[in-house]
């Protein structure tokens, strides 16, 4: 991210109008700065006089007062407006982020830990950029310009050797600003993977305590912890001796103009209010520049979080597709030769020679674990695009159809479906919250929760995340009476479920399959599961895995 990059103006309104106050600010600063010399200059050299009374100071004392509150005051004004602004563009660019998250067919290659830490954590650095570094940096561009040409108008002499020397400043600013972003940028790559591997050991814990993989899995997360701190001291390091050569080169630079400045006092060709001027001026040209270093190293982190927010921001969205659907009671589906590859392309998560779904009928995926079927319900879904094949609705390409108006026409029940914290009827009415309790309850009935009358709120029990209060099974029954609840309410004509009887013993399966039977007669459904009881009320079973890709390709016709 550059300095100002012109992507923050154009993606968040709040940074575009912080800007201009922060340049009026930068101004009026850069007044009080001549004025703040001045007024020092008159009233030093007033009182040098030897025959000056204390009358003859009070206007350059009282103005010089007025100078330094005024200067407070815009300092304090800044601060606010910084943290303000702050606050805004988070804000924004959170709900810019999760907007575009949540279109449909959107796909990231980060992980969700590190999309959480991007939106969470990296977001939030951006306090150090929009709040410091930024109103430093339009500083740095205006006051030590006019301090320039106003020493250079008073003692040319004084003028020169600041235009010569105030380069070196950017100049070394510019190759640590370039060694520190690489340190950086690595910081925030082992911020990331640690955020990953957090939240999927995390999920996974109540797994690994079973098998004996805790510990192992601990002591992975301190090895990358370790990784994340070393990164982080390197780019500490760095900080502090930049900040160290900044300061060197000013003073140093400084020192210069001043000993000029004392010997030409001393031969007489300088008189003491110019001299006092440059003097007081001249630290001032190189304060700006050094403040912006050490803000620039303050918002490191949230620069290179904001490469990443504007890379998703700005990715390729979905193109224009057609939102007229086909008659999903006629038309058949039809998947040909379609491929899933894995992350390296080693081996494929789904491939598939042909599998035809005839309209209204219901057909069982079958298969052991990783044979794709999950795979093969993301790709009918529309949320996962094949790597090769096509899959097509009638003589439609799916490709070729919009994905959210093709989802609105699709019930589909994951593997572990998401029980959020709140009340059994909320979780049941997530994505159509307009349904009524009675329909709420039918849904559940249908589901075989017979639970529900049990539970001490009813529709109104407080649930926890996860839906932790309730069973394995009894979580299984209230995902599927969402999945009823969307089947009735929208008249889907494609239902797709994944495993819908895992977790439920012999006899509330026999009577959840009789239910989902009935529910999906006429709809083309597509049932993935290794259980027999799914698939023998199907009309037709589907093998996937090794055996589907050494025999012919199963074509299943009505």
């Amino acid at each position: 991210m550059r300095p100002l990059d012109p992507r923050l103006l154009r993606l968040s309104r709040p940074a575009r109008r912080y800007l201009a106050l922060t340049v009026a600010i930068g101004l009026a600063t850069a007044g009080l700065v001549l004025a703040l010399a001045w007024t020092v200059a008159t009233a030093v050299s007033h009182a040098q006089v030897g025959h000056a009374e204390i009358g003859d100071l009070r206007l350059p004392l009282v103005a010089l007062a007025a100078v330094v509150v005024l200067r407070a005051a815009l300092a304090g004004v800044q601060e606010t407006a910084g943290h303000r602004a702050g606050a805004r563009v988070k804000s924004h660019l959170r709900c810019a982020v999760l907007a575009r998250a949540a279109e449909p067919g959107w796909r990231s290659g980060a992980s969700t830990g590190a999309q959480a830490a991007l939106v969470t954590r990296g977001i939030d650095a951006l306090d150090g950029y929009v709040a410091k570094f930024l109103p430093q940096l339009v500083l740095a561009c205006i006051v030590p310009i006019v301090v320039l040409v106003q020493i250079a108008i008073v003692d040319w002499v004084s003028g020169v050797l600041i235009a010569i020397t105030l380069p070196l400043v950017p100049v070394f600013m510019v190759l640590i600003g370039l060694h520190t972003q690489k340190h950086t940028a690595r910081q925030w790559r082992s911020l990331s993977v640690l955020a990953s591997h957090f939240l999927d050991v995390t999920a996974g814990l109540p797994t690994l305590k079973v098998f004996g993989r805790a510990r192992a899995q601990a002591a992975e997360i301190a090895r990358v912890g370790n990784a994340h701190r070393s990164a982080t001291i390197g780019v500490l390091q760095i900080a502090f001796l930049s900040a160290f050569v900044l300061e060197l080169v000013a003073s140093l630079s400084v020192a210069v103009v001043a000993v000029g400045v004392g010997l030409r006092l001393l031969d007489g060709r300088i008189d003491l209010r110019t001299a006092l001027v440059v003097l007081i001026l001249a630290p001032e040209a190189y304060l700006p520049i050094r403040n912006v270093g050490t803000a620039f190293h303050a918002s490191t982190e949230g620069l290179s979080a904001a490469n990443e927010v504007f890379a998703l921001l700005e990715s390729p969205r979905e193109p224009t597709r057609a939102k007229v659907l086909p008659d999903l009671a006629t038309a058949s589906i039809t998947a040909s030769h379609v491929r899933v590859f894995g992350t390296d392309r080693a081996d494929d998560r789904l491939s598939l020679p042909l599998l035809v779904l005839p309209s209204g009928a219901t057909v069982a995926v079958t298969g052991g674990s990783g044979s794709g079927k999950s795979t093969l319900l993301a790709v009918l879904l529309g949320a996962t695009r094949p790597d090769e094949g096509v899959v097509q609705v009638g003589d439609r390409d799916l490709a070729d159809i919009d994905t959210a108006s093709w989802q609105e026409r699709v019930a589909w029940l994951p593997q572990r479906p998401l029980l959020f914290a709140g009340t059994l009827a909320d979780n049941v009415r997530l994505g159509e919250p307009q349904a009524t309790d009675a329909q709420v309850r039918a849904a559940l009935s249908s589901a075989c929760a017979d639970f529900m009358d049990n539970l001490p709120g009813g529709l109104e029990t407080l649930l926890g995340d996860n839906g932790a209060g309730l069973s394995a099974g009894e979580r299984q029954r209230v995902a599927l009476a969402r999945v009823i609840l969307r089947v009735r309410n929208r008249n889907c004509g494609l239902v797709l479920l994944d495993e819908p009887t895992a977790h439920l013993d012999g006899a509330t399966e026999a009577r959840v399959v009789q239910s989902l039977a009935a529910l999906c007669a006429g709809r083309t459904t597509v049932v993935a599961t290794h259980r027999p009881a799914p698939a023998a009320v199907a009309d037709h079973v589907h093998p996937l895995g090794s055996a589907t890709r050494l025999l012919p390709a199963v074509v299943v016709a009505g």
